[in-house]
């Protein structure tokens, strides 16, 4: 069943979840708060709209509206406009990385104009559009089936759950991306070893990481990733070993310490990354390239990192 559906946010997430609505044969009503990109996705199929009250207005009720926003400040500033232009029944979903007791806060707040609120964990970076996003959702069970139609769409084959309820999504990809943490500087630390041992010039780091996935009991996307990143730069000798964090890897260790769970390699890992930003190795090389690979996300030249 196709489905109408407004999508906040055209960011690298946002815009390639529109597209792939589209390519799905859903409607799509599109804002960005620059309008720019707005005016791109729209040449593609999309509704292109200019203010939240035109989106609004571009819907039929029950409205569904879709955010994918930077986690903080900009989620309740849109929320803020838009519980005032909604009406009783409307569904409002947030798929950025939020925190999940910021989901149980905003609920409540929209509980009371009657207007349903989702989160959605969406796991998937640059490739999602390809491949399917993995979404991992929260809220009332009744209006995700209402919107199972879009994460049919939206997600590869079995690649979407109902968690439980508000913030249940969000708690999940927080945990996910904890662990993500984690295997990206297990992956890190041992191509370091490599790197400072006997046998490095005789090493294709490209073609160790396409080994190690050939049935190996570390085979991954993640080390495929790795792969592409050795191919195109040997030794990543353009990368510095400056790895950012955007914040769940810190709320899945202060989960773990709120709940008196030993969590000691997440925690380590989010450490080395602080670490990373006063020294440099190899395997922060390493983690700086895979968050680039999978999410897209920036990572800094050697001359950026002289100036800083």
């Amino acid at each position: 069943m196709n489905m109408q559906i407004a999508m906040i946010g055209m960011g690298r997430m946002g815009m390639n979840m529109t597209r792939r609505l589209l390519k799905g044969g859903h409607r799509v009503i599109a804002y960005n708060r620059t309008p720019n990109k707005t005016k791109q996705i729209v040449k593609e199929g999309a509704v292109g709209t200019y203010s939240l009250l035109e989106l609004v207005e571009g819907l039929s009720p029950p409205r569904v509206v879709w955010m994918m926003l930077p986690a903080g400040s900009a989620i309740d500033d849109h929320l803020g406009q838009l519980q005032d232009i909604l009406s009783q029944g409307d569904i409002i979903i947030d798929g950025g990385n939020t925190y999940y007791k910021d989901d149980i806060r905003r609920a409540g707040l929209l509980a009371g104009k009657g207007i349903q609120f989702m989160d959605a964990g969406v796991s998937g970076g640059v490739w999602g559009l390809k491949i399917g996003y993995c979404l991992m959702i929260g809220g009332e069970r009744e209006t995700y089936q209402v919107l199972e139609p879009i994460f049919k769409t939206l997600a590869p084959d079995k690649g979407y759950l109902y968690c439980g309820a508000i913030g249940a999504g969000h708690f999940v990809k927080m945990v996910h991306n904890g662990i993500e943490y984690g295997m990206m500087q297990a992956y890190g630390e041992g191509f370091n070893i490599l790197e400072a041992s006997p046998y490095r010039e005789s090493l294709n780091y490209a073609e160790v990481a396409h080994l190690w996935n050939q049935g190996s009991v570390i085979r991954s996307w993640l080390l495929e990733l790795a792969g592409a990143a050795f191919a195109r730069d040997a030794r990543l000798s353009n990368i510095q070993g400056y790895v950012d964090d955007s914040g769940e890897g810190r709320w899945t260790v202060e989960q773990a310490i709120e709940t008196g769970v030993s969590a000691p390699v997440i925690a380590l890992s989010l450490f080395q990354r602080f670490s990373s930003r006063q020294k440099e190795s190899f395997s922060d090389k390493v983690i700086a390239s895979l968050r680039r690979e999978f999410g897209g996300h920036a990572v800094m030249t050697s001359e950026e990192k002289k100036e800083k």
